[in-house]
């Protein structure tokens, strides 16, 4: 598996993501994704399924070292008195002594950044994870979150597909030595049915889906999460570093992005998003 080097965390550029996936969903699937070659498994607290994460690693029979393994803190555990207890709890779950990355879930103004950032360091201190990062954070929060962390961030993760100009996003990103890991790839089922992405898979003996998973690993320090609960379709997800897309297609994809293409922007959450240049 390829990895981005993202300030000293090499991420695997493809993930098993677990958004909205049942325990027993996940109990069944990602022993054997994790056997299939996938090494990144992204989980959250809020998913409700970081103890079946656990249990299927150790099902896998995979060793916890040659998994790299990321969850995310809930908003309403940002407070000094909630956060590291969460994490622990996390841990505990997840069934290791540590993550290797964490991170913010969301932006919450209801317990000052400044908490947020000061916390997720102090958990990485104690050696609870190894790097820490944010996730649905805007160009600015960005900023100042850069600002305020003691450790470099590794990555932002974001809703990122072709449908969905995030070039302001990604080039902040890149000034900070950050990845930008991408979910919703398959932007809620459209991917699959969009005609340009058809047409160019077919020229390269490859579906929609893995035209634009490639897509966005052919992107400097982009990762992917994907997600499937059918054993066939593991595969095919893995199957996307065998072939490349020529700038033409890469464009091409690139133009699909339009104004409304955005899916998860959740009230009471959601930060007051960039606007495509």
């Amino acid at each position: 598996m390829q990895t981005v080097n993202a300030n000293g965390a090499h991420i695997p550029q493809l993930g098993f993501g677990t958004f909205r996936m049942p325990e027993n969903d996940v109990l069944s699937i990602l022993p054997k994704a994790l056997q299939a070659g996938f090494t990144h498994v992204d989980t959250a607290q809020i998913y409700e399924n970081e103890a079946a994460v656990g249990e299927a690693i150790q099902r896998s029979g995979i060793a916890r070292e040659n998994i790299f393994l990321t969850t995310k803190v809930w908003v309403a555990n940002y407070a000094r008195a909630a956060f590291a207890a969460s994490v622990e709890e996390s841990l505990r779950k997840l069934k290791t002594d540590h993550v290797d990355l964490l991170l913010l879930h969301w932006p919450n103004d209801a317990v000052p950044l400044d908490v947020q950032i000061a916390e997720v360091n102090a958990v990485r201190e104690r050696g609870l994870t190894r790097h820490i990062g944010i996730s649905n954070f805007n160009t600015a929060l960005m900023a100042e979150a850069v600002r305020l962390s003691p450790a470099p961030l590794a990555t932002n993760q974001v809703e990122y597909h072709p449908f969905l100009d995030q070039t302001n996003v990604y080039e902040a990103a890149e000034t900070y030595g950050m990845a930008l890991t991408a979910y919703f790839a398959m932007a809620d089922g459209k991917v699959p049915a969009a005609p340009v992405l058809k047409e160019i898979g077919a020229a390269h003996g490859k579906s929609a889906a893995q035209v634009a998973l490639r897509w966005l690993i052919q992107q400097p320090d982009v990762v992917a999460l994907t997600k499937t609960v059918t054993e066939a379709r593991l595969a095919e997800n893995l199957a996307i570093f065998d072939f490349a897309l020529t700038p033409d297609e890469m464009k091409r994809i690139h133009a699909l992005a339009r104004t409304d293409g955005r899916i998860v922007s959740p009230d009471g959450l959601a930060p007051a998003w960039d606007v495509a240049a």
